[in-house]
């Protein structure tokens, strides 16, 4: 699976769109676009933003099979975190951390 095929895969199963991704991952509308209309090979920098958008690491991003299946549970927890904005999930993300601790 090429780059492209694998971001679409991963936009579909959160059901977002070029825009959000764009948006989620810190990059310009026209960066995104051309990933998908011109064929243009994402440099690993744009795959990092990307990733971190999508809340993933590299590793997950191409790991093919090998990625440990996520529970309904998880899989409920990560479609609403990635609804969070950026300061919702530092807020989430310091709550577990102090959960984490007691």
């Amino acid at each position: 699976m090429d780059a492209k095929e694998r971001i679409r895969q991963l936009m579909a199963e959160l059901n977002w769109s070029e825009y959000r991704l764009a948006i989620e991952s810190g990059l310009s509308q026209s960066t995104v676009a051309n990933i998908f209309n011109r064929n243009t090979t994402p440099s690993v920098v744009t795959l990092e933003s990307i990733c971190k958008g999508l809340g993933i690491t590299l590793a997950q991003f191409f790991a093919e099979g090998d990625m440990v299946e996520l529970t309904p549970e998880q899989q409920e927890m990560f479609r609403a975190w990635s609804t969070l904005s950026k300061e919702q999930k530092e807020v989430l993300r310091q709550l577990i951390l102090v959960m984490k601790a007691k």
